[in-house]
C-alpha cells in the first residue's frame, strides 16, 4: 500500500493510539509522531472484585453461574470508540486528506461501526494488524508492503 506525502496513519489496538504524518512520499515514507494516546487496563481478573452470579432456576433447586464480565474488553472497546472520536473529529476539521488505519482484527471492528462518512470518505486502507510495539521503521516497511 502506498503511503502517499501528507497521509495519516493511525496505529492503535486497546490500549495505545500513535498518529504518525507522512513526512516522506510513497516510495520511502518517513512517519513522525503528531500524537500518543495511551490508557492504562489492567487485566480482566484485576477490575473484577466479585465471583460470576448465580441464577437461580423457577423450577427444582438447580442453579447456574452468569458469565463473568470482560472488564477488559469493555475498557479496549471504550478506548476504540474514543480513538474513532478523535479521528472523526480530525476528518470534520479538514486536518488530513488521507487515511491508513493500522490494528488488531478486533480493534478494527470496533472503530469501523464508529466511523463518521467524512472520515469514510478519506480512508485509503486498513491493516489488521497489531504494530503498536513496533519500531517506526518496521511500521513504515509493513504497511508500505500490505
Amino acid at each position: 500500500m502506498k503511503i502517499d506525502h501528507g497521509t495519516l496513519v493511525a496505529v492503535m489496538d486497546g490500549k495505545k493510539m500513535l498518529l504518525f504524518r507522512n513526512e516522506g512520499d510513497e516510495t520511502y515514507p518517513n512517519l513522525v509522531l503528531e500524537q500518543e494516546r495511551e490508557q492504562d487496563n489492567p487485566p480482566g481478573h484485576e477490575q473484577g472484585t466479585d465471583a460470576p452470579g448465580r441464577a437461580f432456576s423457577s423450577v427444582g433447586p438447580g442453579r447456574s453461574a452468569m458469565e463473568e464480565t470482560d472488564f477488559h474488553r469493555l475498557a479496549e472497546d471504550r478506548f476504540a470508540d474514543e480513538a474513532a472520536a478523535i479521528l472523526n473529529k480530525r476528518a470534520l476539521a479538514n486536518a488530513f486528506d488521507k487515511l491508513i488505519i493500522v490494528a488488531p482484527p478486533k480493534t478494527l471492528g470496533e472503530l469501523r461501526g464508529h466511523y463518521h462518512k467524512e472520515l469514510e470518505s478519506r480512508l485509503v486502507g486498513e491493516v489488521a494488524k497489531d504494530l503498536t510495539g513496533h519500531p517506526v521503521p518496521d511500521i513504515e516497511r509493513i504497511v508500505s508492503e500490505s
